[in-house]
C-alpha cells in the first residue's frame, strides 16, 4: 500500500506505513516501508533509524545511498561521505553505486566545494534514464553554484517534464481513523542517543532498544 502511494501522496503513504509498523514491526519489509515513506516526507532522522534497523535485521546494503542522503538532510554531509567510504559501499551494484555518487556530489556541494561535486557528476556513467535525469538535476544545481548559469539553463531545459500520476482506483485505503497522527521529528539530542543504542528482540513486543552498557553486562 505505502509503496503504491509514496510517489503520489507521500504523507498518506507515510501514515499507512505507520499503521503497518504498529501491526508488524518485526518484519523487515515493514520497517523498510516505514523508512522509505519517512524519507519521502523529509523525516530524515526517523528514516535513518528505520534504515539502520532494516540493515540490522537483514544485512542489506542496498539502502546505503539513502542513509547517506538522510545524513545530508540532517545537515551532516561529512557523515554522508563517511557512509560512502564504508567497505560495504564498495560492494553496491551499479545503479546503487551511481545513486551513492549523486549523494557524494550533493555532500560536496553542501560543504562548499562545487568543483569537486561537478567532478563526481562528470565521471558518472549510467544507462538508467531515471538515474541520468537525477544526475543531470544535481549537475544543474552545481553549475548554478559555480555561476555557470547559461550551462545550467541549457541542461535544465533538456530535462523531461514531470508527469503527475493519479491514484489507481483499485488501491484500497485504510480507514483514516486507523492512521496515526505524524509524530514530530526527534531533536539532535534524541538522534545522538539513538546512535548509542543497539536493537534487540523482545518476546512480548518485538523490537526494543538496549543500551550498550546493559548489553555488555
Amino acid at each position: 500500500m505505502a509503496g503504491n502511494l509514496v510517489d503520489l501522496d507521500p504523507e498518506l503513504a507515510y501514515r499507512h506505513a505507520q499503521v503497518a509498523l504498529q501491526r508488524g514491526g518485526r518484519v523487515d519489509v515493514v520497517r523498510e516501508a516505514a523508512a522509505l515513506t519517512a524519507y519521502a516526507t523529509g523525516r530524515y532522522a526517523e528514516a535513518l533509524r528505520e534504515l539502520r534497523t532494516v540493515r540490522r535485521l537483514g544485512g542489506s546494503i542496498e539502502h546505503l545511498p539513502l542513509m547517506a542522503d538522510c545524513e545530508r538532510g540532517l545537515g551532516r554531509p561529512e557523515r554522508a561521505l563517511a557512509i560512502a567510504d564504508e567497505p560495504d559501499a564498495k560492494l553496491l551494484p551499479h545503479d546503487s553505486a551511481v545513486e551513492m555518487q549523486i549523494v557524494i556530489a550533493g555532500a560536496r556541494l553542501d560543504m562548499g566545494d562545487p568543483e569537486a561535486a561537478l567532478l563526481v557528476l562528470t565521471r558518472l556513467e549510467t544507462k538508467n534514464e531515471e538515474l541520468q535525469v537525477r544526475a543531470d538535476e544535481a549537475r544543474v544545481a552545481v553549475l548554478r553554484a559555480l555561476g555557470r548559469d547559461a550551462e545550467a539553463d541549457e541542461l535544465e531545459a533538456s530535462l523531461p517534464e514531470e508527469v503527475e500520476e493519479e491514484i489507481e482506483e483499485d488501491i484500497v485505503l485504510y480507514d483514516t481513523a486507523e492512521l496515526p497522527e505524524p509524530e514530530p521529528e526527534p531533536s539532535d539530542e534524541d538522534e545522538a542517543m539513538d546512535e548509542d543504542e543497539d536493537v534487540a528482540y523482545d518476546d512480548e513486543d518485538g523490537l526494543h532498544e538496549v543500551d550498550e552498557d546493559e548489553d555488555k553486562a
